[in-house]
């Protein structure tokens, strides 16, 4: 059900899923017609554009399917974990209590992906993110898991070069959210940077009073600052950093990159804003822009094509036949093919394929977020 708010207790929950902790059961086949896929990600909250970008692209692929074949139509339920790691485990426990779920496009992010993987992985759900970045998610022995975009010791790496090549820093400052994911990021940046980095802290995504850590930075007097977290707490960084005069360029990763982010800021103090992203231009596949600006009225934002490839993997394997989640999941396995963001192909531990990865930088360019021509050169 699209919206579907879930109500059963947890006490309930818990029964239904006795299997999470122990040998899991095979769950029925719910057939071709009525496998259901699910999307799992913030849907409300301060994270919630970045849920709505990838959801839009699921349910384009669903719509798109099931346009094409209205005898057979498959049903998308939406999870709203608000992005909240606390919520993921019960939302994880009711899509394995309910045997149509076949799929998930999500978690969505890395610390909701932390909590709500063993668990799905355990009821045999297969796992595409469509965004979550945290390199040790393929290193945990989730046999379900897959992730449609490059992790972090791509990106972080990625972000360090384009930082000391491009921006010629001489003093760079990071600091991150404390989150697996920001914190995650700018590990990789500071080892890509080793002694450009003159200094690095943490400050809490629910820090009201920014002055502490701008105080911090100011004194470091770098000329690029390095932020590893979400859009919110970014735009209020920045715009305190502008607010006392800070001019070093600033730098971010995937989750800053938001229309939001710029309102929050402001327009003047995001110029010249750079962030990175293991996401393709939209502009590169101008027939699945245009299908979207139709649906939605407005171009597909931050993850999106990636939504919407995840979703046309279990669409297609549905097609073929393969609704047993144990099916399914050997489908994705060995899936190959084109997509929107890339060429879709995982490795043994879920990663996309290496030749399918790339890192692009996109820069804040007249109050607008522009990619460069070209991705971020891999060496």
């Amino acid at each position: 059900m699209r919206g579907a708010r879930w109500t059963a207790s947890l006490a309930m929950t818990f029964m239904a899923t006795a299997g999470c902790t122990g040998t899991a059961t095979t769950p029925p086949d719910p057939g071709r017609c009525g496998a259901r896929i699910a999307f799992f990600g913030p849907l409300t909250g301060e994270a919630q554009n970045l849920g709505r970008n990838m959801n839009e692209g699921v349910l384009l692929a669903v719509e798109e399917h099931n346009a094409a074949d209205p005898s057979c139509a498959v049903q998308l339920d939406d999870f709203d974990s608000q992005g909240d790691p606390k919520q993921a485990p019960e939302l994880a426990q009711q899509i394995v209590a309910d045997s149509a779920i076949v799929g998930v496009v999500g978690p969505a992010f890395s610390g909701e992906s932390q909590a709500a993987n063993p668990i799905l992985s355990q009821g045999g759900v297969s796992i595409i993110t469509p965004a979550a970045t945290e390199p040790s998610l393929s290193t945990r022995g989730w046999s379900t898991f897959h992730r449609i975009l490059g992790s972090d010791t791509a990106q972080g790496p990625a972000a360090g070069r384009y930082i000391r090549r491009t921006l010629q820093a001489r003093k760079v400052f990071v600091i991150d959210d404390t989150s697996p994911y920001g914190r995650g990021l700018s590990d990789e940046v500071i080892k890509e940077l080793g002694p450009l980095v003159v200094q690095s802290t943490s400050a809490q995504p629910n820090l009201i009073d920014l002055r502490g850590v701008v105080a911090e930075i100011a004194s470091a007097s770098p000329d690029v600052v390095f932020f590893g977290g979400y859009y919110h707490q970014a735009g209020r960084l920045l715009r305190e950093l502008r607010a006392v005069g800070m001019s070093a360029t600033f730098v971010s990763g995937d989750a800053v990159k938001d229309e939001e982010f710029l309102h929050i800021a402001g327009l003047a103090a995001a110029e010249g804003a750079v962030l990175t992203c293991p996401c393709q231009p939209p502009d590169k596949d101008p027939a699945f822009v245009q299908r979207y600006r139709t649906r939605f009225g407005h171009e597909p934002g931050t993850n999106s094509a990636e939504a919407y490839d995840a979703a046309t993997v279990f669409l297609r394997g549905i097609d073929a036949g393969h609704t047993r989640r144990a099916d399914l999941e050997r489908f994705v396995d060995d899936y190959s093919g084109p997509g929107v963001s890339a060429t879709v192909q995982f490795t043994a531990t879920g990663e996309l394929v290496d030749t399918s990865v790339a890192v692009w930088a996109y820069r804040v360019d007249g109050g607008r977020i522009v990619a460069d021509h070209s991705p971020i050169p891999s060496s």
